[in-house]
């Protein structure tokens, strides 16, 4: 099972009945995994690929709705109370790319969480780590200009869809970018174009690059990688799942820096 931070220590033959009682699917690229409003008795975990959480503004407008969160391999989505076997679903769970995602029954976590103390301190953990995150952008787009931000948000993709050296995967749109960071698709188009024309930001068949440099010959500094994302432990195989299993990751495809 590849939760494997939070299992690590719980007896083969449980680990074995949670795996049984999972279900995994796969999503195309902008998919949505979990409408918001929905109720479910799952706890969606990420396999492979990446899922972006959206919170809808007021009106049907897709324009209205914002990035607020990334759920990468290895991570996971769930309600921010943890005291029944089910809850709806405040915002949506879209895929960002094609991801293949566990279906993890909330109750199993929970008998999981009153028997074995260290997995619901790994959960506790886990989801102090992603309000970190959350808070520290919240912090960004209240008080960096546009172009810091949208290079700070670019060297975040290159740790949460990392393809090739130092890039992202170029299947993560400006629109998405622009939905993250709060700005408007034309100012990241805009800006990203700038990064290009400077040699800070390059595109190939593998992903859009950022310069290792490029905070540092910039915004007068490295731009810090937060601590709640470099200090996740990377992906670890479970005996219990072929090795194969998580080699899923689909090749990037070519595509046009300016979008349709």
């Amino acid at each position: 099972m590849y939760l494997h931070p939070l299992i690590a220590n719980v007896p083969p033959a449980e680990r074995a009945a949670l795996v049984q009682s999972c279900e995994l699917r796969s999503f195309r690229r902008n998919e949505i995994v979990l409408e918001a409003d929905t109720w479910t008795d799952r706890i969606y975990c990420v396999a492979s690929g990446l899922l972006r959480v959206v919170a809808h503004g007021k009106g049907s407008a897709q324009a209205s709705d914002v990035t607020t969160d990334f759920i990468r391999q290895d991570d996971f989505f769930l309600s921010p109370s943890f005291t029944e076997d089910r809850y709806q679903a405040m915002q949506t769970l879209v895929a960002a790319l094609p991801s293949a995602v566990y279906l993890v029954p909330v109750a199993a976590i929970r008998r999981l969480c009153g028997a074995y103390p260290e997995v619901a301190i790994g959960l506790l953990s886990l989801a102090m780590k992603r309000m970190s995150v959350i808070r520290s952008q919240l912090r960004r787009i209240s008080a960096l200009s546009a172009e810091d931000l949208v290079g700070r948000v670019l060297h975040q993709l290159t740790l949460l869809a990392p393809a090739g050296s130092g890039g992202y995967d170029k299947r993560i749109t400006q629109s998405v970018i622009a939905s993250y960071s709060g700005l408007s698709r034309e100012v990241v188009n805009k800006t990203m174009r700038d990064f290009e024309l400077r040699g800070l930001v390059r595109r190939d068949e593998t992903g859009v690059h950022v310069q290792p440099d490029f905070a540092a010959t910039d915004f007068g500094g490295l731009l810090p990688i937060d601590q709640s994302l470099s200090s996740i432990e990377p992906h670890q195989h479970d005996p219990m799942l072929p090795p194969e299993f998580f080699d899923m990751r689909p090749a990037g495809r070519p595509g046009e820096h300016r979008e349709e």
